[in-house]
C-alpha cells in the first residue's frame, strides 16, 4: 500500500501539493488523475523519493523508498520512459538494473519476453520509437517482480494493440493482490482500467474512492430527448425544475427529471417524442464537472478560433 501523508512541495513560489493525504489500496488497479499542473508528477517523484517533500512523508508499506534495501523488488515505477542511455541495448539496460539489485539473468529475458521486446533486445535503446521505449519502461518496472507499481502515463506512444496489453496487464497486477498506481489524462481509458480513483487539483486533494461513486456523484445521470419541437418542450420541463442543455444536433440533455416524468410532460403537451433514453455520465464528464475550477489553462472561443487563457 502506498501512504501519502500530508504532503507539501514548493518550488520557489509555487506550490505544487498541498498538504496532500491519501492512500493506494492493494489489489485494485488506483488511477491517478487531475488537469495538467496539478501535482501528480511530483507527488509520484516524492513516492519514488526523487524529490523531497517539505513537509509530510510518503511511505511504501510503511517505509519510505529511499530506505528499501533492495528497491526493485518491492517497487517498480515508470516515471519517464527516456531517462535511458541511448547507447545502450535494451538487454544490457535491463542487465544492469538487475545486477544492482541481485535480480537474477534469467528475469531480465523474461520481462522482455513479456513486454514484446525480444525481437530488438539487442538495439541500442536511442533507435527505439516513443512506444518501445514505453515497453522498455514497463519491462524496467517488472524486472525485480515488485508488490508495488507505479505508471505515469503507461499507454503514451502505443498503438491500440499496445493500450489493449496494457490494460490487461494493469489488471492482471492487481488481480495478483499488487498495489498498482496509474496516472493517465485519457479518461476513457481509465473507465476502463481503474477500479479506484484519487483525483487531485492544484495540488490538493479534490476525491478519492471508487470509479462508479465519483461519476454518480460528480455527474450522474441526465436523459437525451429528441422532439420537433424542443422549444415547446424545453420551457415545460424547465417549469418542473429540469436544468436543460440543448446539444448541437438539437436534441435535449434533461437532468432532475426521469425519463417517465418527461415522456409524461409530452404526452399531456401533445409533443411527439423521436427519443426518450436514459443515458449515464461518462468519467470525463464527472472529471470536468469536478476539476472545473482547478484548470489552469482554459480554452475560449474567439471569432471562430480557439485562444487559450491562463485561467482567465
Amino acid at each position: 500500500m502506498i501512504d501519502v501523508r500530508g504532503v507539501t512541495k514548493r518550488f520557489k513560489d509555487n506550490v505544487a501539493v498541498d498538504d496532500l493525504n491519501f492512500e493506494v489500496p492493494t489489489g485494485v488497479v488506483t488511477g491517478f488523475l487531475g488537469p495538467n499542473g496539478s501535482g501528480k508528477s511530483t507527488t509520484m517523484r516524492i513516492i519514488m523519493g526523487l524529490d523531497h517533500a517539505d513537509q509530510g512523508e510518503a511511505v511504501i508499506n510503511g517505509t519510505p523508498y529511499s530506505k528499501l534495501a533492495q528497491p526493485l523488488r518491492e517497487v517498480g515505477a515508470l516515471l519517464e520512459a527516456k531517462a535511458i542511455h541511448p547507447g545502450r541495448t535494451a538487454f544490457n539496460h535491463l542487465w544492469f538494473l538487475a545486477q544492482s539489485n541481485g535480480i537474477p539473468r534469467r528475469r531480465v529475458h523474461d520481462v522482455i519476453e513479456l513486454v514484446g521486446l525480444d525481437q530488438v533486445a539487442n538495439r541500442r535503446v536511442g533507435k527505439f520509437s516513443l512506444g518501445m521505449g514505453q515497453r522498455l519502461g514497463i519491462a524496467a518496472a517488472l524486472l525485480g517482480d515488485p508488490g508495488t507499481l507505479l505508471f505515469d502515463e503507461p499507454i503514451n506512444g502505443l498503438d491500440p494493440e499496445g493500450i489493449l496489453w496494457v490494460r490487461n496487464l494493469l489488471k492482471g497486477l492487481a488481480s495478483e493482490g499488487r498495489t498498482v498506481f496509474v496516472s493517465s489524462h485519457l479518461m476513457s481509458e481509465m473507465a476502463l482500467t481503474a477500479d479506484h480513483l484519487v483525483v487531485i487539483g492544484r495540488g490538493r486533494l479534490i476525491s478519492t474512492g471508487s470509479v462508479g461513486d465519483f461519476i454518480a456523484t460528480n455527474a450522474g445521470q441526465y436523459v437525451r430527448v429528441r422532439t420537433p419541437r424542443p422549444d415547446e418542450l424545453e420551457g415545460l420541463l424547465e417549469a418542473q425544475g429540469a436544468q436543460i442543455r440543448r446539444e448541437g444536433d438539437g436534441s435535449l440533455s434533461v437532468s432532475n427529471l426521469s425519463a417517465e416524468q418527461i415522456g409524461i410532460t409530452s404526452g399531456n403537451a401533445g409533443i411527439f417524442l423521436y427519443e426518450l433514453s436514459p443515458q449515464s455520465a461518462s468519467l470525463e464528464d464527472a472529471f470536468m464537472e469536478m476539476t472545473r475550477d482547478s484548470v489552469e489553462y482554459h480554452g475560449h472561443r474567439l471569432d471562430g478560433a480557439t485562444a487559450t487563457t491562463n485561467g482567465k
